[in-house]
């Protein structure tokens, strides 16, 4: 009992200590370098990028949040018995959507923005980044970061490419659907577009 109270005191510490930006940077090498390690693989199998990013990325996402954010001023109106089933196809297609946005990576050089500290008080951030390609010009990437109240993580919540929110695209693109025709089509939609393979771009 003492040791899983020690134990728990130190996942909080070490939650209220973890730098955002340190965090990110961490986390979006860890999921680059596989995909430059995997590539071979993945130019045979796209849908091992469905995989990274639920192994690498998705742990850090607050795509609770997301979700619910996405439904916007809906989520009064929608059912509320569809509420879990949205978030969980909601989960599977930002593993989708990431993989999508990120297919395009190969061993481009990514540089972050430098790492910041933060007031106390602070409880949303942006941390930005570039990949540079020799071949191709410079995409602005960010990602927006919240901080849980109950719990002191951080987590992303939106990916920002070239000045698009992800976020923001998916709520317009889901609003007109929801006004007309519920919760149970954008569902339907989502599993419509996690149905369907991965294709990487053309060469």
């Amino acid at each position: 009992m003492v040791s899983g109270l020690l134990l728990l005191s130190s996942n909080l510490l070490q939650a209220e200590e973890v730098n955002p930006y340190v965090m990110i940077q961490d986390v979006a090498n860890k999921t680059f370098e596989r995909m430059k390690k995997q590539r071979p693989e993945i130019e045979k199998n796209p849908e091992i990028l469905r995989d990274i990013m639920e192994t690498e990325l998705l742990p850090y996402i607050d795509y609770n949040f997301s979700a619910l954010k996405v439904l916007g001023k809906y989520y009064k109106k929608v059912p509320k018995e569809l509420i879990p089933e949205y978030i969980g196809v909601f989960r599977s297609y930002l593993i989708t959507t990431y993989s999508i946005a990120l297919s395009y990576y190969k061993d481009q050089e990514v540089e972050f923005q430098p790492t910041k500290e933060l007031d106390d008080d602070e409880s949303a951030i942006t941390v930005r980044t570039i990949i540079k390609d020799q071949n191709r010009p410079d995409i602005n990437l960010s990602f927006k970061l919240r901080k849980n109240k109950r719990t002191n993580e951080w987590k992303a919540y939106d990916m920002v490419a070239e000045g698009i929110s992800m976020l923001s695209s998916k709520q317009s693109e889901f609003e007109s659907i929801l006004r007309k025709d519920g919760l149970q089509e954008v569902i339907d939609l989502m599993k419509s577009a996690i149905e369907k393979p991965l294709v990487l771009e053309s060469k």
